[in-house]
C-alpha cells in the first residue's frame, strides 16, 4: 500500500521499463534470500524485499497499457491483466502445495526467485516504455491524431494536480469499499465464517472461497470487454457495486442455501465485485494522459487501505459481541458474532456503491478528448 503512489510517480517519470526491471530484481533476490534463510530476521527481510519488488508491477502494467493500447481497449487490457493475476493466485494455492510436497519449500522459492530474475532480463530485452522507443507511431498517431502532451513540470506538481482533481476521488471509493471488502473477506474471513456459522468443512469452505476469486477473475475480464464494447464505464461500476452489496444480504441474514446455490452465490459475488476494476480506467481518463500512473496508483491505494482496516475491525467487532464461549483455550464465535463483525463489511461496501455514483463518465476516452 505504501508503495502505490511512489510507484505511480516513478512510472510517469522514470518509465515502466526501469522500475519493472528493478522490481523483478529486488523480488527475485528476496525470494532467493527466503529460500536460503537460516534465521527468522533474515526471513522477515526477505519477505519485505519480495513485497517491495512486486509492488511495482500492477501500476506499471496499467501505465504501459495506457500507451500501448487504444483508449477504447484499455478496459479489456486491464481485465485480462487482472484475470491473469488471479490465475497466479490460484496457482499459489493447491498447485503450490502439491509442488512443495514433491520437493521442498526452499526449492520452490529458489525457483520463483530465479524466474523473477529471468523476467527482469526479458523486460530489459523486450519491453519499451512507449511505441516511439521502438520506432513505432503511437496509437493516437495511427488514428491520425496528435500525440498526448508530456508533463513538463516537477513530479510533485503532477501528483498535486491529480490529487486536487475532484473527478479523481470518486473512483477511490469503489476500491476502498468494494475491493477492500472483497479482499478482506476472501483473504481472511470467508473460510472461518463458513466453517463456524454454517458448519462447513475447511475444504468445502475453501472451495467457496476459490469460486469467489474465480468469479472476480472472470468478471474483471468480462467487465473490461463489455465496457469497451458499449463505450461506457460508470453503468458497469455502479451496477456491479449494487449487485455486490445485495450479495452481502444472504451472508448477513445467515441464510442456509443448498450447496449449488451457495456455490453460485459466491461466484456471483466475486463476478459482480469486479466492476470496481473499471475505476482505474475512470481515474486515468479524467486526468492528463502523462499522469495516468499517478492517477491509477492514487485510487488503487483504496483497496489496500480498505482491506487493511477491515481485517482487524471485523475481529474487534466480533470480540465485542463475544459471549464468552471457549474450547481448548480458544474463543468460540457464534453465527451472531460473525453477523456483527461482517456488518462492517456491508457498511464499507455501501460506501463503495455511493462513491461509484459520483464517477464521471468519459465514454472510454480521456476527458480532454471528449467534445
Amino acid at each position: 500500500m505504501l508503495m502505490q503512489i511512489p510507484v505511480g510517480v516513478m512510472a510517469d517519470t522514470l518509465g515502466v521499463r526501469r522500475i519493472v526491471i528493478a522490481g523483478a530484481l529486488v523480488a527475485g533476490v528476496g525470494s532467493l534470500m527466503f529460500a536460503w534463510a537460516e534465521s527468522l530476521p533474515m526471513a522477515y527481510a526477505a519477505r519485505l524485499l519480495t513485497g517491495l519488488g512486486v509492488s511495482v508491477f500492477f501500476i506499471a502494467l496499467m501505465k504501459i497499457n495506457s500507451v500501448w493500447f487504444h483508449d477504447r481497449h484499455f478496459g479489456a487490457a486491464g481485465g485480462l491483466a487482472i484475470m491473469l493475476g488471479n490465475i497466479g493466485a490460484v496457482l499459489a494455492a493447491s498447485p503450490l502445495v502439491w509442488l512443495v510436497s514433491q520437493t521442498s519449500w526452499r526449492n520452490v522459492f529458489a525457483g520463483v526467485g530465479m524466474l523473477s530474475l529471468l523476467l527482469a532480463l526479458l523486460v530489459w530485452l523486450l519491453v519499451r516504455n512507449h511505441p516511439h522507443d521502438a520506432g513505432l507511431p503511437s496509437m493516437r498517431e495511427l488514428d491520425g491524431n496528435a500525440p498526448h502532451p508530456k508533463h513538463h513540470g516537477h513530479w510533485w506538481d503532477g501528483l498535486m494536480q491529480v490529487a486536487k482533481n475532484r473527478a479523481t476521488w470518486p473512483s477511490f471509493f469503489p476500491n476502498f469499499g468494494i475491493a477492500g471488502t472483497l479482499f478482506a473477506f476472501a483473504g481472511l474471513w470467508a473460510v472461518p465464517y463458513l466453517h463456524d456459522a454454517h458448519g462447513m468443512s475447511r475444504e468445502l469452505a475453501s472451495q467457496h472461497n476459490s469460486l469467489l476469486l474465480l468469479g472476480f477473475a472472470i468478471g474483471a475480464m468480462c467487465s473490461g470487454l463489455l465496457s469497451d464494447y458499449i463505450g461506457r464505464r460508470k453503468p458497469l461500476i455502479v451496477g456491479g457495486s449494487l449487485l455486490y452489496v445485495l450479495c452481502w444480504l444472504p451472508i448477513l441474514l445467515l441464510w442456509q442455501m443448498p450447496l449449488m446455490w451457495s456455490y453460485t452465490h459466491f461466484f456471483l459475488m466475486g463476478f459482480c465485485a469486479s466492476g470496481f476494476t473499471l475505476g482505474w480506467a475512470s481515474a486515468k481518463e479524467v486526468n492528463p494522459p502523462a499522469l495516468s500512473g499517478m492517477a491509477t496508483s492514487l485510487v488503487n491505494t483504496g483497496s489496500f487501505l480498505g482491506a487493511g482496516i477491515l481485517q482487524p475491525l471485523v475481529g474487534w467487532m466480533m470480540d465485542g459481541a463475544w459471549d464468552g464461549q471457549v474450547l481448548d483455550g480458544a474463543r468460540i464465535y457464534s453465527p451472531q458474532n460473525y453477523q456483527t463483525g461482517l456488518l462492517a463489511m456491508f457498511g464499507f461496501a455501501l460506501v463503495g456503491l455511493i462513491g461509484s455514483c459520483f464517477i464521471r463518465e468519459t465514454y472510454c476516452c480521456y476527458a480532454s478528448d471528449v467534445k
